[in-house]
C-alpha cells in the first residue's frame, strides 16, 4: 500500500456538465470504449467515490441495517475473491483469462449472499446503483488531454492510485480489457 496517491477530487465543472464533453460510446469498437471507461475510472476516481459516498448514505438512513450487512458481504466477499485471486493458481488462471467473468462472479456472490438475509433491494440501491451511475458517466465522458496523461503516468507505474490497485486486484486493466475486447472482435468477424 506504500506509494499509494490519492487522486484529486476533478472540479464538478470538468466531472459533469457540458453536453459537447459527453459521447454515445462507440459499440462496434470495444477496444476503445473499454479504454475510455478504464480511463475515466482512474482520472475521476475521487468524484465517483464521493458520488458513491452520497448515494451510500441515502439509503443508509433509510435502511441503516441491510445497508451494513450488504456492505459488509460485499467487501467479505471481494477481500475473499482477490485473496483467492492471488493465492490459488485455478482461479488466478481463470481470472486471469476470464477477467469480466471474475468480476460478474463476484457481484454475482455479493448478490447471492445478501438475499439470502432479504436485503436485496438495499443492495441493488445502496450498491449496485452508484456501481451503475459510475459505469454510465465512465461510458459516456470523453476524455480530454489530462485524462489520458494521468493514466499514461498510472499505466507505466510512476503513479499508484486506490482505483489502479482496485483495477489490477480485478484484472481489469487496459491491456486486459483490449485482450477481451479483441477477443469478441474475432468472434463478431467470424
Amino acid at each position: 500500500m506504500a506509494g499509494i496517491k490519492i487522486a484529486p477530487l476533478r472540479p464538478w465543472d470538468d466531472f459533469y456538465p457540458g453536453t459537447d464533453r459527453f459521447a454515445k460510446p462507440d459499440f462496434g469498437d470495444l477496444t476503445k470504449w473499454n479504454n475510455r471507461v478504464v480511463s475515466n475510472l482512474l482520472y475521476y476516481q475521487t468524484n465517483y467515490l464521493a458520488l458513491a459516498i452520497v448515494v451510500f448514505v441515502i439509503v443508509g438512513i433509510l435502511n441503516p441495517l441491510a445497508m451494513i450487512l450488504g456492505g459488509v458481504v460485499v467487501t467479505l466477499v471481494f477481500m475473499g475473491a482477490v485473496w483467492a485471486g492471488e493465492n490459488k493458481a485455478v482461479i488466478k488462471n481463470f481470472k486471469k483469462k476470464n477477467p469480466t467473468v471474475f468480476v460478474v462472479a463476484v457481484m454475482g456472490a455479493s448478490y447471492f449472499l445478501v438475499s439470502l438475509f432479504g436485503g436485496v433491494m438495499v443492495f441493488i440501491f445502496g450498491i449496485t446503483f452508484p456501481i451503475l451511475l459510475i459505469f454510465i458517466h465512465a461510458s459516456l465522458r470523453l476524455r480530454n488531454l489530462k485524462n489520458k496523461m494521468e493514466n499514461n503516468m498510472e499505466g507505466v507505474g510512476l503513479k499508484k492510485s486506490p482505483m489502479g490497485v482496485i483495477l489490477e486486484a480485478l484484472g481489469q486493466q487496459e491491456e486486459s480489457i483490449n485482450k477481451i475486447a479483441d477477443f469478441i472482435a474475432s468472434k463478431v468477424k467470424e
